[in-house]
């Protein structure tokens, strides 16, 4: 199971909300750079980067962040937040993502998410399939719609999406467990799909469990810079 942690960027900074909650906020760094380097100096390979700017103002804003993590790291970078029209994803792999997670559009502009899909291919287009009570939510979590997780899910995956990126929101940045139920559920109803579990994760334990389910991955945030988790409890994953 591959490990990915992630950097959030609110004004240039590396922070982590609560639930989403753009009023729960906690910056804990101003240079994004730094953050990035030390994961990789620690034995990360790969990078979950959210660019909650952009998720709030529905295009993309923390390119140039992207670009310089991508350029002076080898990280390998999944971006995400605010990718809402061709030219935001196009300005996305111009700098350096190798990945984009794709969610609102999912939603709101499946036409746009099919051309996108079959433009780039199912190994760069991550589904972005967020939700709170099984409900998706877009719009960097600030709408929720009427539209059920599984249903939203399988319809996707009948176009032939491989990657989905599940998070829980009211697990998120709570440091209290992941939704394993969800993800169990996922992934019993969507045997070939490589999900990658984000939010809640708190321990190593936790770690395992998702791993015995079947995730392809999982988001580390708050847990490692807060060390629940360190670097060192990581090796045997890397």
């Amino acid at each position: 199971m591959r490990i990915i942690p992630a950097i959030d960027i609110i004004n240039g900074e590396c922070v982590r909300l609560s639930k989403g909650d753009y009023n729960q906020k906690t910056i804990y760094n101003s240079n994004v750079l730094d953050v990035a380097k030390n994961f990789e100096d620690n034995g990360i390979q790969f990078l979950h980067l959210v660019d909650l700017d952009g998720a709030k103002q529905n295009r993309i804003i923390n390119y140039k962040i992207l670009e310089k993590i991508s350029s002076q790291t080898n990280l390998t970078i999944d971006f995400g937040g605010g990718l809402k029209s061709e030219e935001d994803i196009k300005i996305a792999f111009e700098n350096g993502a190798k990945q984009v997670t794709l969610g609102s559009i999912a939603v709101k502009n499946p036409d746009l998410f099919l051309k996108s899909f079959e433009k780039y291919g199912s190994e760069k287009i991550i589904l972005g399939a967020d939700a709170r009570k099984e409900k998706i939510a877009v719009s960097g979590w600030l709408e929720e719609s009427e539209t059920n997780i599984y249903d939203f899910i399988k319809e996707k995956v009948r176009t032939g999406i491989q990657y989905i990126i599940s998070t829980d929101i009211d697990k998120d940045g709570m440091l209290e467990g992941p939704s394993f139920d969800l993800y169990k559920n996922i992934i019993s109803q969507n045997h070939e799909v490589k999900l990658i579990a984000s939010g809640g994760v708190t321990s190593t334990e936790d770690l395992v469990q998702l791993e015995s389910i079947g995730c392809e991955g999982a988001i580390i945030g708050k847990a490692l810079y807060e060390n629940r988790i360190t670097f060192k409890d990581l090796k045997p994953f890397l």
